[in-house]
């Protein structure tokens, strides 16, 4: 099947209802999105020769637009390129080209990157700005009146990885991905609505634009802020005007989230779901996020390579506070997900029982194709339909999965394995620290040490003794930090995840 099948269905269903929104001004309701879609689907074909199976790219900020082309993309067959629109022009460039872009979609504040990298696009790629007068007429054009049928093992997605450690890879999503990750969406995060209206703060490009498919299956809004990013303010403001938002945010964003709502006394009303992933929550905060703003949090585990998918820790599991292990599972990523299994296993490949940590592999309906033109790749990371995440964790006997830490952040002191989470989860908290990252550096004694880069909270002064002294309290002593670094921030990429890897170059200097 066609996923843009389902907007062809709900315009069917529910034409009036409204679809597109930014901030509060409605751009569509279902009847004119799927116009709009089957229109620049007919259009790819017709003015730019894009066939079934044809890659186009979006490197365009958040926009309605966004998702207008996206479905377009899909009714007429092609393949969707979503690329971070803060990525360097050359960096996006680079994806176009190992794709075999035929087309790029860009916005007013991509397109001059893109074209500075010129040289190192596709000789034949064209572009054309979601913000211009030729895109507008392109949308009003007559449209397909049903999408093109594909098959569930067709390309739909190709995602390109974040690439901290080298080129990125790009991750091909079938039709039948995005269907088993939209349908553990509604049985194992969300129960979406046609109330429901999900905010895109996070970029359309990443995670939180595959979650527009269950809400596009269901008749719900999706609004873009007029910012077209994350302000915490904003979408405070926004929640009480058009209630029943469910978003999806990186730690980070809910950390800035529960300080806005703090500093306006404010509880997050109008927000029903906060769905955070993509990198650690540490337990302080997500029981600090609870007592500022309520019961509105689900967890979910994923990779690019199985999108949002591996394991979820639902609100229930959030709520149920009664339950003995409640902070052991509040501090986990949750359980498997419904089309999904997960097992740990050791350096050797066998298989680890309940407690034991090792190297987390996934296997499911939700799992990637595979890597685009990159055979390497695939031998390392799939075996056997087993998706090896190169994250590091234990199961407990009820199926909760904990993590650790990455394969390649695992610090080894004196030939034992320190896992830096352990160190961050202790240091964070101390009254005094923001933000903390633990690395690893070498060490002619011990092979490596454990080292602490520690972001101050405003006012606190730089005392080593007194963080050595609470972690002391809470981690064995060959845990501790050797070594405390003070910074202003911590090195994140468009994703807002900690670059360990810059934070250990910076330091080896």
């Amino acid at each position: 099947m066609n996923i843009a099948e389902w907007l062809a269905s709900t315009a069917r269903l529910r034409p009036e209802a409204p679809a597109l929104l930014t901030g509060l001004d409605l751009d569509a309701d279902y009847r004119t999105f799927a116009d709009r879609a089957a229109a620049i689907g007919v259009a790819l074909a017709r003015e730019y020769g894009i066939k079934p199976g044809d890659r186009v790219a979006l490197f365009a900020s958040n926009c309605t637009q966004y998702l207008e082309c996206l479905y377009g993309i899909w009714w007429m067959g092609a393949v969707a390129i979503p690329i971070n629109a803060k990525l360097h022009g050359r960096e996006a460039a680079w994806i176009c080209s190992d794709a075999g872009a035929s087309l790029a979609f860009v916005s007013d504040d991509t397109v001059e990157a893109l074209t500075a990298a010129s040289a190192d696009l596709p000789a034949a790629m064209k572009t054309l700005s979601v913000d211009s007068d030729a895109y507008r007429a392109m949308r009003e054009g007559e449209g397909m009146p049903a999408p093109l049928a594909r098959e569930v093992d067709d390309l739909a997605w190709l995602f390109y990885t974040s690439g901290t450690t080298g080129r990125p890879k790009g991750v091909m999503l079938s039709h039948g991905n995005l269907v088993a990750m939209s349908m553990c969406y509604l049985a194992d995060v969300d129960p979406a609505t046609p109330q429901d209206a999900s905010l895109y703060a996070a970029p359309i490009s990443h995670g939180a634009g595959l979650y527009n498919l269950p809400h596009v299956r269901m008749g719900g809004r999706h609004v873009v802020p007029e910012s077209g990013g994350f302000d915490p303010d904003e979408v405070l403001n926004l929640a009480r005007q058009l209630d029943n938002v469910v978003m999806f945010g990186a730690p980070t964003m809910v950390r800035r989230l529960i300080d806005a709502a703090k500093r306006r006394g404010e509880n997050g009303e109008g927000i029903r779901t906060i769905i955070y992933g993509g990198g650690p929550m540490y337990l302080a905060d997500i029981r600090e996020a609870i007592a500022v703003m309520g019961q509105r949090f689900v967890q979910i585990y994923g990779q690019g390579e199985s999108p949002m998918t591996i394991t979820a820790l639902s609100r229930e599991w959030h709520m149920n506070t009664d339950h003995p292990r409640y902070l052991e599972r509040l501090a986990s990523v949750g359980a498997a997900q419904s089309v999904m299994s997960v097992r740990i296993t050791g350096e050797d490949g066998e298989v680890l029982g309940a407690g034991e940590t090792g190297e987390v592999e996934a296997k499911g309906t939700a799992v990637m194709l595979g890597y685009w033109n990159n055979p390497k790749a695939n031998t390392e990371t799939l075996k056997d339909g087993w998706l090896r995440t190169g994250d590091v964790g234990r199961l407990d006997e009820d199926g909760f999965l904990t993590l650790s830490d990455r394969s390649k952040d695992v610090i080894i002191s004196g030939g034992t394995n320190i896992y830096p989470r352990e160190v961050e989860e202790a240091l964070l908290t101390h009254a005094d620290v923001r933000e903390v990252s633990a690395i690893g550096l070498p060490d002619p004694d011990w092979g490596e040490i454990v080292v602490a880069c520690v972001v101050l909270e405003e006012g606190a002064t730089r005392n080593d003794a007194r963080l050595d002294a609470h972690c002391l309290a809470s981690i064995a002593r060959f845990k501790r930090p050797k070594r405390y670094v003070y910074l202003d921030a911590l090195p994140k990429n468009n994703y807002g995840k900690v670059l360990k890897t810059e934070l250990r170059q910076m330091l080896r200097k």
